[in-house]
């Protein structure tokens, strides 16, 4: 059994050879929490969890670390226009980041470490860079000089004279435009931390070579995130971590988008679904499935069409289980996935592949349902159990049905179908340009206790 995985460094799939046998270190780039999340910021959170647990269910130990940037530009930004303290806007949307994978099934992560609560990492780690002549300070900011270290760029191929470096308002002293800073002066009236540079904070970069070396060492397996990270995230921290002497991530993993328009899914660009709002109207678990079965470096392009998609293919899953379940009484999950199953998994974690398996299995499991075979539909269902559960998806695990929290994601699913027939109804009243009928149905509707929407995508309820 070999894994096998694309590294964004090497360009091209490797075998996946631990540093450590029977173990295996992740660091993901995790939120920086100056809003809410939206469907995209989860599904790195979502991508990396399901290759958690394959990992784990090959037998290997992991430990995953997943930092929080509790503190930057935007933060500060949002803080004064809403005249809140920076530290209130970080940790009221670092919880909304954790109900939302929760909310999705996420395992939580071995630690998950902020920013803020390392900076004397951060002050050690500059102050090797200066020691060894990549990094100093002017008009006490401290930069990384990009010109000392050879294998800048190699993650991105770039090339350096073409690079146009993003520079941050304040950031003066600069000996050269494309070199970044790792530490910013400090602001009148911004959070700031004594260094033998000046008062200051954090720039974007550093914090994450700090803490994985903390918390991982010098060299550790796995470094995740997403696609627009590379650059200049990725390659700043490559270039700050190998300087200051550490081998850092042997393997580079990127998470594609969701987008929505072809653009990839950004608060900036007004476009973003938020979490938050999307389990009001979705079951969690469909969620999960939507976002968690394309393959992780696959584009998502969001639309509520593919998502009642989804929300189908799942339900075919649920139906052949509760159909066994009622015939046979509980099941346990198998103590091995399918090969195929395995086979797909190994290969860069192909979801896709491996859920076409599991298809495939509940089809075969709903023909011995059809023939009154109970002994096979048993054995299908425990195969189909052990999947799911390598997935996150199992709806029978306490995660999904443990608590009366649940039943009402059952009965969420059945009000929907009850609620979506009435609408079609609706519909249809409307296309014949019967609108006394259609505001009728809306109006019982709304007594009922239940808002319609009518956006461009169709019709949307929710609990007034």
């Amino acid at each position: 059994m070999t894994i096998r995985l694309y590294d964004t460094s090497a360009r091209q799939i490797r075998d996946f050879s631990p540093i450590v046998p029977g173990c295996v270190s992740i660091y993901l780039c995790g939120a920086t929490v100056q809003a809410a999340p939206h469907i995209g910021h989860i599904r790195s959170g979502l991508n990396f969890d399901i290759m958690r647990r394959w990992f784990t269910y090959r037998g290997y130990d992991v430990t995953f670390v997943r930092n929080v940037t509790d503190i930057d530009d935007k933060i500060i930004n949002k803080a004064a226009d809403q005249g809140r303290p920076w530290w209130s806007i970080g940790y009221e949307n670092e919880c909304a980041f954790n109900n939302a994978y929760d909310a999705l099934g996420c395992l939580r992560p071995t630690v998950e470490p902020r920013a803020t609560g390392h900076v004397p990492e951060m002050i050690e780690m500059m102050r090797g860079l200066i020691e060894r002549g990549h990094a100093y300070a002017a008009d006490g900011n401290v930069y990384f000089d990009v010109r000392s270290f050879p294998g800048y760029l190699k993650l991105s191929n770039q090339e350096l004279d073409n690079l146009l470096q993003p520079s941050g308002e304040g950031e003066t002293g600069k000996r050269d435009p494309r070199d970044f800073a790792m530490w910013k002066a400090a602001k009148d009236g911004e959070p700031s931390w004594e260094t033998p540079w000046g008062r200051g904070r954090p720039g974007w970069h550093l914090e994450c070579s700090a803490m994985a070396h903390k918390y991982l060492g010098e060299t550790f397996d796995i470094h995740g995130g997403g696609l627009d990270l590379i650059f200049p995230h990725h390659e700043n921290e490559i270039a700050q971590a190998k300087a200051f002497g550490d081998d850092f991530a042997q393997y580079w993993a990127h998470n594609a988008w969701v987008t929505m328009s072809g653009e990839k899914m950004s608060k900036s660009l007004g476009n973003s679904v938020l979490v938050s709002e999307m389990v009001k109207h979705w079951r969690p678990i469909v969620l999960r499935y939507y976002l968690g079965t394309p393959h992780y470096r696959s584009m998502i392009e969001y639309s509520e069409e593919a998502l009642r998609e989804a929300e189908s293919a799942f339900a075919r899953i649920e139906g052949f289980i509760q159909r066994v379940v009622e015939k046979a009484g509980p099941v346990e999950p198998a103590p091995e996935v399918p090969p195929a199953f395995a086979e797909a998994m190994d290969d860069d974690f192909g979801v896709p592949q491996a859920l076409a398996v599991l298809h495939t299995t509940v089809r075969q499991g709903n023909s011995a349902l059809t023939a009154d075979d109970k002994e096979t539909a048993v054995a299908r269902l425990a195969e189909v159990r052990a999947m799911l559960g390598v997935l996150g998806l199992d709806p029978l695990d306490e995660q999904w049905s443990g608590s009366g929290a649940d039943r009402g994601e059952d009965l969420h699913g059945v009000v929907d179908s009850l609620v979506r027939l009435v609408l079609e109804q609706r519909e249809a009243a409307r296309g014949r340009k019967d609108y006394a009928t259609a505001d009728a149905i809306r109006d019982q509707l709304q007594q009922s206790g239940l808002a319609i929407e009518d956006t461009p995508s169709g019709p949307r309820w929710s609990l007034s």
